[in-house]
């Protein structure tokens, strides 16, 4: 018989008081587990493949300038279909009434992109909001309820970061919540506090603060939860840390949302059924 070296001898007194039916039904039960949880969030690629359809190019057309619109930012169908969000700062130019001008929603994807007339219904400038109609139906998103999500919680946004210089082609970008905090635009000294930046000292809202790489043309995007598949929040700001070029060329990975209950209150103001 094989003799046992002190630590072999050690170790197998050890075990010998080891009820292993009960180690290995542990065990099973540690791979269930962490099966489980790896399946917790839908698959990316058709919570993207289902919201694409929903996601639209927010432009301005002038026939008398082009034959194409230009690009603003990005929005979103809601309610009915017929109904698309955006920033406010998307569609605060004041048009031209001298000449034909409107503001266009570009839905498909490729060169060759449909267009859709857009009548402006609702604005909330403090909220960075607007909601537009459109003539035909498009698949719309599904928005969450009223409560903020929490920090950590996995997002993924999709829009048009740059624009349409190649043709209509939505990207996606993916991150984390990763605070709430009031929506106030720091200021290097007290002579950048504008009146507006004032008022909303005094009387601040939450937005979330969101860890996801974001450009320009990403504004009025929509930000859906990962678990959920619903819409949350409206993208409406990056941080920028270096001028407007840095944004392009060196994004700084921090970007702002605002809450989807400020969405909610608008179409309600204006009496529409989301």
């Amino acid at each position: 018989m094989m003799s046992l070296l002190p630590r072999q001898s050690l170790l197998f007194s050890l075990l010998k008081g080891v009820n292993f039916s009960y180690f290995i039904f542990t065990v099973l039960l540690l791979s269930i587990s962490l099966q489980a949880n790896s399946h917790d969030l839908p698959d990316l690629s058709i919570q993207v493949k289902q919201n694409k359809p929903s996601i639209v190019g927010i432009g301005l057309f002038t026939p008398i300038q082009s034959n194409a619109p230009k690009i603003l930012g990005t929005g979103f169908v809601v309610g009915n279909g017929k109904y698309i969000v955006t920033n406010y700062h998307v569609v605060s130019t004041e048009l031209d009434t001298t000449i034909v001008q409107y503001f266009v929603a570009l839905s498909g994807e490729g060169r060759l992109p449909k267009t859709h007339k857009m009548e402006l219904i609702g604005i909330d400038p403090v909220h960075d909001l607007a909601i537009l109609a459109i003539q035909d139906t498009l698949p719309a998103v599904s928005l969450a309820n009223n409560e903020l999500i929490d920090d950590g919680s996995e997002v993924f946004m999709t829009g048009f970061p740059i624009g349409a210089v190649l043709g209509l082609y939505p990207a996606t970008h993916t991150g984390i919540v990763a605070a709430k905090a009031p929506d106030v635009n720091p200021a290097r000294n007290a002579d950048e506090l504008t009146i507006k930046m004032l008022k909303r000292l005094k009387v601040p809202f939450l937005i979330y603060q969101l860890d996801i790489t974001a450009f320009p043309g990403n504004s009025g995007s929509p930000v859906f939860n990962r678990k959920t598949g619903e819409v949350f929040a409206v993208l409406n700001k990056v941080f920028v840390s270096a001028g407007k070029e840095a944004a392009l060329t060196n994004p700084s990975g921090i970007s702002y949302a605002i809450p989807v209950k400020h969405v909610k209150a608008l179409a309600k103001k204006n009496n529409i059924t989301l």
